[in-house]
């Protein structure tokens, strides 16, 4: 099952709890929960956890599914791959792109499976560090590549719409793994093409 396909089986097996909880929070921050607005909202909510904390769900190794073997050892890049995710600390969205380069040692990916990866990495409860490690991590051990890349930009709005409210900011993380810690051109040559 692709990963845009997994649901949260948690949710939909708690889903009048959770209901029930988003009932008592609207009630709580001070709105009239028989507001015709709002009577909708619970399930509206429990829905939508089904779908963006689906990452819970996701088997990293299907997602990759099939690899090919192929003579091809220079560098791949995918790059600008839209993510979604939630902040593990305020529960707020955040958002960006995420680019990913490899040098295969013979075997590689569809490029379908690669937005895939990043939808159920980002698709729980995360911080920006961990994605860009984690992804890297997955690659390395389900690729087996010479090397990869991996540079994630963010926009959090738990530092944009509260507290410091800096809108328009950017978060820059990278993971480097195997030939490209060690090869500076081969660095280069991936972040300038990333700015093509």
């Amino acid at each position: 099952m692709p990963a845009k396909d997994y649901r949260n089986t948690s949710v939909i097996n708690n889903r009048a709890l959770i209901e029930g909880h988003v009932r008592e929070i609207l009630r709580l921050v001070g709105e009239d929960i028989d507001r015709e607005g709002l009577l909708e909202t619970p399930a509206r909510v429990t829905r939508m956890y089904e779908e963006i904390f689906a990452g819970y769900e996701a088997d990293y190794k299907d997602i990759l599914g099939v690899t090919f073997d192929e003579k091809h050892e220079e560098l791949v890049i995918i790059k600008d791959i839209v993510y979604y995710s939630q902040c593990e600390h305020h529960m707020a969205p955040f958002f960006g792109k995420i680019h990913i380069g490899y040098v295969p040692s013979g075997k590689i990916a569809g490029l379908s499976k690669f937005a895939r990866l990043v939808d159920a990495v980002t698709r729980k409860l995360q911080v920006q560090e961990r994605i860009t490690s984690d992804l890297a991590n997955i690659l390395e051990e389900e690729l087996t590549p010479h090397g990869c890349m991996v540079v994630v930009e963010g926009e959090h709005l738990c530092m944009c719409s509260r507290g410091v409210k800096k809108t328009g900011s950017q978060t820059v993380t990278s993971a480097v793994r195997g030939t490209f810690r060690t090869n500076a051109a081969l660095r280069s040559e991936f972040l300038s093409l990333l700015k093509q």
